[in-house]
C-alpha cells in the first residue's frame, strides 16, 4: 500500500503541468497590530500557503490557507485565526506585483468570532522568493483586527 501511495504522489507531481511553474507559495510575515486589536496585542506573526494558477503571464489566482497569531499585551490572551481565502496577483513592471486575498478568517479561540478576511499587498519578486508589504484585516461584528505586515514568500 505504501508503494502504491508513493507511486501515485510521484505521478501526480511528475505529470502536473503546473508544477514546473512555481505556483506553490509559502509566506511568513510579522506585523504591527492596528485597529481595535492594537490595544490588546503587541505583535502579529503569520504563515500562509497558496497555490496560484497562472491564467495569463501577469495574472495568478488560487486558494490560500494561513495561520495568524496575535501576541497579547500585558494580561490579555493571544488570539489566533485561520484565514481561508481566494488569492490573486497582478504582475507589474520591473518584477513588482500587487495582490489581494479575500475570504473568511476562523477564530481559533472560544468566545471570539471569525470574520471577513482581506489582505491587499504589494511586493517585489525575485526568481525563487519575494518580499511582501501588506495590510491583513479581519472585520468581525464591530471588532476589527488588523496588522501592517512585512514578510517573505518562497515559491516552488
Amino acid at each position: 500500500m505504501k508503494k502504491l501511495l508513493l507511486v501515485g504522489i510521484l505521478a501526480i507531481f511528475g505529470l502536473n503541468p503546473f508544477y514546473g511553474q512555481n505556483n506553490f507559495n509559502v509566506g511568513i510575515q510579522g506585523g504591527i497590530p492596528l485597529g481595535d486589536i492594537e490595544d490588546f496585542s503587541s505583535f502579529e506573526l503569520g504563515v500562509d500557503l497558496a497555490y496560484r494558477f497562472t491564467f495569463v503571464e501577469i495574472v495568478e489566482v488560487g486558494p490560500l490557507i494561513g495561520y495568524s497569531h496575535f501576541f497579547g499585551k500585558d494580561d490579555f490572551d493571544d488570539l489566533s485565526y485561520l484565514p481561508i481565502a481566494a488569492s490573486g496577483r497582478l504582475g507589474l513592471p520591473q518584477s513588482f506585483f500587487a495582490g489581494f486575498d479575500l475570504g473568511y478568517a476562523i477564530a481559533l479561540e472560544d468566545n471570539v468570532d471569525g470574520g471577513l478576511y482581506y489582505r491587499p499587498q504589494v511586493g517585489y519578486q525575485f526568481p525563487t522568493f519575494g518580499i511582501v508589504l501588506s495590510y491583513a484585516g479581519i472585520a468581525s461584528d464591530g471588532f476589527d483586527v488588523g496588522a501592517l505586515t512585512f514578510g517573505v514568500e518562497f515559491k516552488w
